[in-house]
């Protein structure tokens, strides 16, 4: 599934407003660049003539339910052409189940659905690289792909682009900061990479 009223402004240089709503992996936590600083060269590359304004709504330590409560101010009162959203970790291990946390993101999409004309497009995170919290990322990562099922609105796996980059012989390391989550430079543009390929 891809964004085709998105890419079909950015081919012909019409303006092209981006909101990302998300935690601090949105943010860019600890970094010069995060994945929006990525995706608007990425994009200029290849789209010459684009012309894109990018607002990052990310907040370092939000929830889906911190990104619902703050939609209206954050999101649709800037009438965006196009809408990012990445939660799920802060979610995980906090204490929310996977079926609350997949009704709150169901919910932001039906709410920006009915407020916006804007495409929308749902992200899942990094992977975490030890068996239990590995299980439980993944259990709230099914639960985006089920929200994008269910309101029929494309999805990117970042989680599973990167296990192929790692599995290709990219060290996890490098991806990702001391704590094992944020990524690093390198990480944010693999993020930025897994992304483009709706683009």
């Amino acid at each position: 599934m891809k964004l085709n009223k998105s890419i079909d402004k950015l081919k012909k240089g019409e303006q092209l407003t981006l909101v990302a709503l998300g935690d601090s992996l949105t943010y860019g936590w600890l970094v010069r660049k995060g994945y929006l600083d990525f995706i608007n060269e990425m994009i200029k590359d290849r789209y010459p003539k684009s012309k894109i304004a990018i607002t990052n709504r990310g907040i370092p330590g939000d929830t889906a339910e911190g990104g619902l409560a703050r939609l209206e101010h954050d999101v649709i009162d800037l009438n965006p052409d196009l809408v990012m959203i990445q939660f799920g970790l802060n979610d995980a291990f906090s204490g929310i189940s996977p079926e609350k946390f997949e009704n709150t993101m169901v919910t932001i999409v039906e709410k920006l659905k009915a407020g916006t004309e804007s495409e929308i497009l749902l992200l899942t995170s990094v992977p975490i690289m030890n068996g239990h919290g590995n299980f439980i990322a993944e259990q709230f990562y099914h639960s985006i792909l089920t929200a994008a099922d269910m309101e029929n609105v494309p999805v990117v796996q970042v989680h599973r682009y990167w296990g192929k980059k790692i599995s290709a012989g990219i060290d996890f390391k490098k991806l990702v900061q001391a704590d094992q989550v944020h990524p690093t430079l390198e990480g944010y543009r693999l993020i930025a990479e897994a992304i483009m390929e709706v683009f």
